[in-house]
């Protein structure tokens, strides 16, 4: 089953990362972050996200992992999905997006799968889960 809608940003807060140990020349940043969600997909989540990213020059990867409590399709529960992606200036590629297994509880319990994220010209957030749910 595929599951769509979209979400906006409720807050991104910089989390303190110790000194690295190894400088490079990105250095790496972690931040918490709280989304909602609309459309097949109803809810909210948090997450901590982890990046490596140039500002000025839109280049980097992400690295973030996800609770979500809500709605597919009006069921009800709760589980975690991770996701990431690389920029480079515009568009996104080497993407990678999960559904955690054994991590659904309520009506998701079993959930599986995967899904994406897609950012429109116009900043729209887009979010898909395709997924199956364990007996």
């Amino acid at each position: 089953m595929r599951a769509s809608g979209t979400f906006k940003v409720a807050d991104f807060t910089p989390a303190p990362v110790p000194s690295a140990a190894i400088e490079t020349a990105l250095p790496v940043g972690v931040a918490t972050m709280e989304k909602q969600y609309e459309g097949e997909v109803v809810g909210r989540s948090v997450t901590l996200f982890t990046a490596a990213f140039d500002q000025p020059t839109g280049t980097g990867t992400y690295v973030a992992m996800e609770s979500f409590e809500g709605t597919l399709h009006g069921r009800a529960g709760a589980f975690n999905f991770a996701h990431s992606a690389t920029t480079l200036g515009e568009g996104r590629e080497s993407e990678f997006f999960v559904i955690v297994p054994a991590s659904g509880t309520g009506a998701l319990a079993g959930i599986t799968g995967t899904g994406g994220v897609a950012v429109d010209a116009d900043g729209t957030h887009r979010i898909w889960f395709d997924y199956e749910l364990g007996q």
